[in-house]
């Protein structure tokens, strides 16, 4: 028979949910800038549509400006006035770099949106010396050369940027710049060493693998942190999953395989603690995950400004997913601390517009949403039992898939499941240990829908909706969730 519970009690918990595991990232590729935040008719340039979608998400940290790009992005041109900035031929996209954006301006975009920056530093062409000068740009008072370049460039106050990546996706050959282990590891370290003796509170992201599936996965995470271990603070992650070949079932398992490539990557680090006889503690830093397949192949023209390339229209089928996978971010919080959907706006992302027109919510805006709205706080370590199923891909697929996060600070409970059975409802029973002044407020539920149904600009069908919560009984309640369903249920402290 099939059937799903969770047992959660208020004082076993997993960890404490970082904000900043519902970040996003924006890349100079395609239309993610220009005509995404960014259009010169706006007021300051960006877009008011767009960053009042992203407002609610509450999108906490973005990563910018790559991604691909970053490795062959000189930042020195994107900075100082507009109209000396040098047109550029962008070769990770095979397009045409206006530079009319730059970190000045995507540190104030993020200012008016209420997010912090996660800067990326090129060690594809470039190297340390270039990172902390950017670091001296952006971070230092004045007094120095860089530091009284931005004061001229109009920005007197220094932006203060925390959070930064050591290059982008190094392990891979299609990266300008490609890196064995042993040379990124070499100059990820001296990169950091400079960036940190610029400025000592910041923030270093080293390049992980850009896939649990490439040929170097393993090796690469053990020799970069062997080299670098000291001197940064996280290793990435890049995950992206798609349904090419239409296998639905292991398409909506695919949750269970980042649940593993976490857990390898954790492996790692906490070897390399171990190996070290470190004290120095490494988390991990999602900071590229997302369903991406839809647009492959699409045709676009070559060395064009803002192209329309890698703009995947999402089906209800990739929400669900997309919600698997915020819920297997959220399961391991206490070692990722960082995570950016990639990417925000246009380029396979949960916004999209129209240059110079509207903008609508694509169907895995739902779930992100819901997850950054009701999944802060502390995740609770489950008692979680489901009923199994097996794919072409998977073995011991949980039909149900489950966990609780409780807002101590809000007297607020949420419990997130996705029934990922194709055409059963599921009994799923939760029992709540320790929380007995806690009322059912709602039930949000994502269900009923073609998987092939998508939004548009002239049509959103795909969105959730708010009924009723059930009740709570003897500190247990008991509902059937619908076949291919995205649910939330959330409960209040009485007052």
């Amino acid at each position: 028979m099939k059937k799903a519970s969770l047992l959660v009690c208020s004082d076993y918990k997993i960890g404490e949910v970082d904000k900043f595991v519902f970040g996003s990232f924006i890349e100079h590729l395609g239309r993610a800038v220009y005509g995404g935040i960014y259009e010169p008719a706006h007021k300051n340039g960006f877009r008011r549509d767009v960053i009042d979608l992203i407002k609610q998400i509450d999108v906490p940290i973005v990563r910018y400006p790559g991604g691909n790009f970053v490795s062959g992005y000189n930042w020195e041109d994107g900075a100082g006035p507009v109209q000396n900035r040098p047109k550029r031929l962008e070769l990770a996209w095979e397009s045409t770099e206006t530079n009319e954006f730059g970190t000045n301006e995507f540190v104030k975009w993020c200012r008016e949106v209420g997010c912090e920056p996660l800067m990326a530093v090129n060690l594809g062409t470039r190297g340390p010396d270039e990172a902390r000068n950017l670091v001296e740009y952006c971070n230092h008072p004045g007094g120095t050369y860089w530091s009284d370049l931005r004061i001229s460039h109009g920005y007197k106050n220094p932006h203060g940027i925390k959070y930064w990546c050591l290059g982008n996706e190094m392990d891979g050959d299609w990266q300008m710049g490609h890196k064995t282990p042993l040379e990124y590891g070499r100059i990820a370290n001296e990169t950091a060493k400079l960036m940190k003796m610029t400025d000592n509170s910041i923030k270093l992201v080293l390049c992980g693998s850009s896939s649990g599936r490439t040929r170097t996965f393993g090796e690469w995470e053990t020799t970069v942190l062997d080299l670098a271990y000291d001197k940064v603070d996280y290793i990435s992650l890049h995950q992206y999953f798609g349904n090419s070949d239409g296998d639905l079932r292991s398409f909506l398992a695919k949750g269970t395989e980042l649940d593993r490539y976490i857990e390898t990557v954790i492996a790692c680090c906490d070897f390399m603690q171990g190996k070290r006889h470190s004290r120095h503690h490494i988390d991990l830093s999602v900071d590229e995950w997302n369903v991406w397949y839809h647009s492959h192949g699409a045709k676009f023209e070559k060395w064009s400004t803002a192209p329309s390339i890698l703009e995947d229209i999402y089906n209800f089928a990739d929400a669900l997913v997309v919600g698997s996978m915020l819920l297997s971010l959220l399961r391991h919080c206490d070692r990722v601390k960082i995570a950016c959907m990639a990417q925000l706006v246009n380029v396979i992302a949960p916004i999209m517009t129209e240059t110079g027109g509207g903008v609508w919510a694509q169907t895995i805006f739902y779930p992100y949403m819901h997850a950054s709205r009701y999944g802060r706080g502390s995740v609770l370590l489950p008692k979680a039992e489901s009923s199994t199923h097996e794919t072409k891909d998977f073995t011991q697929v949980p039909d149900i898939d489950s966990l609780a996060v409780c807002d101590d600070e809000k007297g607020e409970l949420t419990v997130f499941a996705i029934n990922r059975d194709l055409s059963d409802s599921i009994p799923f029973t939760v029992k709540l240990i320790d929380f007995p002044d806690y009322a059912p407020i709602e039930h949000i539920e994502m269900s009923g829908y073609d998987l092939t149904a998508v939004n548009t600009a002239n049509s959103s069908p795909v969105k959730p909706k708010t009924q009723k919560a059930p009740a709570v009984e003897s500190n247990v309640f008991s509902v059937k969730l619908n076949p291919l369903s995205w649910n939330v249920f959330r409960f209040k402290k009485a007052t």
